[in-house]
């Protein structure tokens, strides 16, 4: 007894070194890896040792279909009306235990909740979808970058980064949404550069072959648990400046009064204020303001005032000079109108 319990245990112990040698993937053992296993059975018969007798079974590893597709990062990608080339990103990941090609589509979400929780209000355009190249900034979409419509022979365990690129239409209004979606299936693999075939699930009791099997969690809305796809969301929001003009004017001063109640009557000097107020989420920048000089009034040289503030609904007086005067047009542009800022244009004409 003794002596067959050594040789177990001597047994048990040779198969459990063997496992803890060899190589661990999250994937598993490669689909369609013959396992044999073979056992030995020594005897005597009258205390001389008998020939071996032994056994073997050997089975195939079935196919794992399994796959993720998640967005990079958790944050919103932030646009501008009128951008072009506006970029997520996603990390597709091959959890499966073979080599796959993987189908991928791009679209967009309709009036639905976005993955970052705003409302879709608007689609994109010109969509389509880039592989990331180690030949350019890996991580960043770049020139070196490749326009695919699949994932070609992707690696058990192995990851590809993917960006869905878009164009974003212009008078879009801030805070507004577009989500988009990006669903990977999995195809046949082992034939470079072209997309292998559709893949469908083993049905039935387990052959002698190998089998396959989808073993991939549910993605968004649409995209059901072990059905061989794996999908994300992910969306662009609208930042932009919300311009406000506001034109007032008072009296400075009479030929009579001076400044103190001063009247419009003809002498009198007028100052104008332009106040250009954002009340979006980015700054405007190269803010060009234009403004007609009345016929019956004589605009002020050097009076022009760029840049101010308003104190309530009242306009300051600290700006910098600066701007011009082409008959009738006064003129200045403001470099720079900070979201939840007003700046002003500020200048005075005489009443003929």
């Amino acid at each position: 007894m003794t002596s067959k319990l050594t040789y177990w245990g001597s047994i048990g112990l040779a198969v459990a070194f063997g496992a803890a040698a060899g190589p661990a993937y999250a994937a598993g053992t490669t689909a369609g890896t013959s396992i044999t296993n073979t056992a030995t059975v020594n005897y005597q018969v009258g205390g001389v040792a008998q020939g071996a007798q032994t056994a073997s079974d050997t089975f195939t590893v079935d196919r794992k279909i399994n796959l993720t597709v998640a967005e990079v990062g958790t944050v919103t990608t932030n646009v501008v009306p009128g951008q072009t080339n506006a970029v997520t990103t996603f990390q597709l990941t091959n959890n499966s235990n073979e080599v796959l090609d993987f189908a991928l589509v791009a679209s967009q979400i309709t009036g639905g909740t976005a993955s970052h929780g705003g409302t879709d209000t608007f689609d994109a355009t010109n969509v389509r979808i880039y592989r990331d190249s180690t030949s350019g900034t890996v991580g960043s979409w770049d020139a070196a970058d490749t326009l695919v419509t699949y994932v070609d022979e992707l690696a058990a365990d192995a990851s590809a980064t993917l960006f869905v690129v878009a164009d974003i239409p212009t008078g879009l209004a801030n805070s507004a949404v577009a989500g988009v979606t990006l669903r990977a299936t999995a195809r046949e693999g082992g034939t470079a550069s072209t997309q292998g075939a559709a893949i469908t699930e083993t049905t039935g009791a387990n052959t002698s072959g190998k089998d396959t099997v989808f073993a991939d969690t549910a993605g968004v809305t649409g995209d059901t648990a072990r059905d061989g796809s794996h999908s994300d969301n992910d969306d662009y929001t609208v930042q932009t400046a919300t311009l406000a003009v506001t034109k007032t004017s008072r009296v400075i001063s009479d030929p009579f009064n001076n400044t103190t109640n001063p009247k419009l009557i003809p002498g009198a000097v007028v100052e104008y204020c332009i106040a250009v107020a954002n009340s979006g989420s980015a700054a405007a920048t190269s803010v060009a303001i234009t403004d007609p000089v009345p016929g019956q009034l004589t605009f002020n040289a050097g009076t022009i005032l760029l840049n101010g503030t308003v104190t309530g609904s009242t306009c300051n007086a600290d700006g910098t000079a600066g701007g011009s005067y082409a008959a009738p047009n006064v003129s200045g542009t403001i470099a720079t109108i900070a979201a939840g800022a007003t700046r002003t244009l500020v200048f005075r004409a005489t009443v003929n």
